[in-house]
């Protein structure tokens, strides 16, 4: 009857963590991310060197030696993996900065990880920023949005 009284359910979205050109996950460099064997997701090409979250949640893993990578996981129980760089491992942390750690809650736009994307490109690596949803599985009808050339940091990727 009243419906402007009701309370709107919050709807959840995973936004870019980063500025840049956006790929489909299949176009990605690398045959675990592309196969999608670790999830569904996107890649996309920053043209700056901030990882932001994209998300609200709770840190859930870190990649403390190599600092490339980490996992948040929503209050809806879905676990976003952002990875930085294709074989960015052998870099062993060098042009990476963490500023989280396992157990931070964090929300969107928070400051999660810096990089060198000149370092990557001088290493011969590809700095290409994956996102991964890597319980897909748990969740019907994910739509990354790919349909867009360029994303900035306020982008909505995907909406749950």
């Amino acid at each position: 009857m009243f419906s402007i009284f009701k309370k709107k359910k919050k709807q959840k979205m995973v936004t870019s963590c980063v500025s840049g050109r956006i790929v489909p996950i299949e176009k990605v460099n690398d045959g675990v991310f592309s196969a999608k064997i670790l999830g569904e997701g996107i890649g996309i090409y920053p043209s700056e060197d901030v990882i932001i979250s994209p998300c609200d949640g709770e840190i859930i893993s870190v990649m403390e030696e190599t600092k490339h990578a980490l996992g948040i996981k929503m209050s809806n129980n879905m676990e976003v993996l952002i990875h930085v760089g294709i074989n960015t491992v052998s870099m062993k942390g060098q042009g990476f900065e963490n500023f989280v750690k396992k157990g931070d809650k964090v929300n969107t736009g928070d400051k999660l990880i810096t990089f060198n994307r000149e370092l990557i490109k001088e290493n011969n690596l590809d700095d290409v920023i994956i996102i991964v949803v890597t319980n897909s599985d748990q969740f019907e009808n994910l739509n990354f949005q790919t349909d867009k050339d360029e994303v900035s940091k306020d982008t909505v990727i995907l909406n749950i």
